[in-house]
Formats: structure tokens, sequence, C-alpha cells
């Protein structure tokens, strides 16, 4: 007896959730169409005004808000790639995103620790940053490097600096960073520069990304705009990861939060792929709820898994890698 390969199975192996239909997920896509065509994103940076206006967007320099006719945010979904490969200083470790592939990274960025000998709650050191480093590169099932924690004990304005040599000298595996301007980010493709063997050897093979994060509701900073940029022109993966809080800097209703989560992270997928087209970028996540009791963004919410679900399903509609925070 022959037993052939099947085709044009749907078949679930284990359990799932399933938050949208197609049309559901093309109704949200409308939404979105119709709040960045009509209210528009907020954008600090003269640089990206600029970029935008010769995209063909419609930029109030008064204003600054920038609102985007349709074809230019279908154009920019379909230009970013649907695979990226996260390079790593030991090759055996590079990690693929695409489709539906997982992938776990250590969660980020701690401003305290209790320290392993005393037992005493105190802010991190880059030691400590260091420390979580190596712990995660002997981790099997980290995959990926984000800096765990502060370095509260260097030089602030350079601060991530000093975390990211903590977590090149401490993992072989790819490294995320966050939270820095052009020049910052210019350091810090040095650095991996260095690491690499020169500029044009970490333009093929960058082992580090970025995480940027709009600011909710509907904006774009200054800084996230320059790494934004930055990460285009060298080739670098950002990961434009919106942060909004249903009940706080969103609509309290999870539909409404997650058509402002998804207007602020394509406006950073427009703005990369204007600058440079095929500009590797990741969807990503961090948006939660707000308890109201406390004013505070619980990342181990029930409605965090929710709108988790909903943005993996809403990245792979629109076929890009994906990054949800988890708690």
């Amino acid at each position: 007896m022959r037993s052939n390969s099947e085709a044009a199975v749907n078949l679930t192996r284990g359990f799932g959730l399933n938050m949208f239909s197609e049309d559901e997920l093309y109704a949200i896509h409308l939404a979105t169409l119709k709040v960045l065509g009509k209210t528009g994103i907020k954008v600090e940076s003269e640089e990206a005004l600029e970029i935008f206006a010769s995209g063909g967007a419609k930029v109030d320099k008064a204003t600054h808000i920038v609102r985007f006719p349709a074809y230019i945010v279908e154009d920019a979904i379909r230009t970013a790639p649907s695979t990226i490969v996260l390079y790593a200083r030991n090759p055996k470790n590079n990690v693929v995103l695409e489709g539906k592939r997982v992938h776990f990274t250590n969660f980020g960025e701690g401003i305290m620790v209790f320290d392993p000998y005393t037992g005493e709650y105190r802010k991190s050191t880059k030691q400590d940053c260091a420390n979580a480093a190596l712990m995660c590169d002997y981790l099997d099932e980290v995959d990926v490097i984000l800096r765990a924690v502060a370095a509260h004990d260097v030089f602030t304005p350079i601060h991530v600096l000093h975390e990211m040599e903590a977590c090149f000298l401490n993992t072989s595996k790819p490294v995320f960073n966050g939270g820095v301007n052009s020049r910052l980010a210019e350091y810090l493709f040095q650095m991996g520069a260095a690491v690499a063997g020169g500029m044009d050897k970490f333009k093929e093979r960058p082992m580090l990304s970025l995480n940027v994060c709009p600011t909710s509701p509907l904006q774009l900073t200054a800084h996230c705009t320059e790494a934004i940029i930055k990460c285009a022109e060298y080739g670098v993966p950002v990961n434009v990861l919106s942060m909004a809080m249903a009940g706080g800097s969103s609509p309290v209703t999870l539909g409404g939060t997650l058509v402002t989560h998804n207007a602020e992270v394509l406006s950073g997928v427009i703005l990369s792929q204007l600058t440079r087209k095929g500009a590797p970028v990741i969807y990503g996540s961090s948006t939660t709820m707000m308890d109201l009791r406390t004013t505070t963004a619980p990342v181990g919410a029930p409605e965090l898994g929710m709108i988790n679900a909903a943005v993996a399903a809403l990245a792979q509609y629109y076929l890009l890698p994906s990054w949800v925070a988890g708690g």
C-alpha cells in the first residue's frame, strides 16, 4: 500500500490559540490604514519628516503630524523581508526568523537585582549585565541575548556601550540592545565591526540588533527614528516594539489597542523601508493592559498573552518576523 503525502490539509499539532480569521485580520488592517491616513503619527525628527515627505507621505511641518496614504503602508509591508538572519559570533548560533519558527530570549531591561552572594536588593551593575549574558549563553533554551540589566556603575550617557561590551565578551549568540540615538547607534556598530573584523564584514553579518520603541499613543520620538534610520543604512535588524497600555496610553478595548499598536509599528516599518528598501525590520510588541488599581503595566497579565497571540497573527498576516514580550 502506498501512502503518499497529503496536500492542502489544515493540521493542528498541539495546543494553539487562533485569535482571528483572515477577514478579521483584514478588518484590523483596514482600521489601521484609516488611523495612519487620517489621524497620522507625530514625528519629532526633522530627518525622518524629510524621509517621509520624499516617500509621498503627507507631512505637516507645523504640527509634525505625518499621514500615510494606503499605498505607502502596503508597499513598505511588501518590501520588508520575510526572513531575517540574526548573526552570532559563533555561526552555529545564528538564528533564522521566518514563517512560524519560534525562538526565545531573556527579558530586559531590569534596573535592580538581588545580589547572588549577599542577598542585597540593589541597583544593577555592568558586572551583573555580564553575568546575565554568560548565564544566557550557557542555556540552550535561550537563542538570542537581550541585555538583561542596566549598568548603573558607569557614566550614564554611554551606559549602553558598556552593556554591549559586557554582552559581546560573554556570549557567542546574537545580541539585542536598545534605547539609543543616532550617535550611540554608530558607536555600537563600530564595536560590532571591531568584533567582526571590519565594517564590511559587520555589514555582511551584523552581530547585534536594536530595539526601538514608539511612544503611545501614535508618536515616533527623535531617538527612535534615528535608530531606525541608522539600522536601515547599515543593514542591521531593528525591532520596532510598541509598548501601548490598554486603558492607559491606548483604548481600553484590546481591539482598539491592537489597531493603535499596529499603526505605531507599521510607521516604523515604513520609515525603515523608505530609508532603504529591503532593510531588515521586526514586528515587535511589549503591549499589555494597564492595571487600573496600581497604574502599572503587568507583563504577566492574561491580556498580554491575548495581545501576543494577536500580534503574532498580524505579523504572519504581513509576512513579517515578530517579537513579543512575556512574563
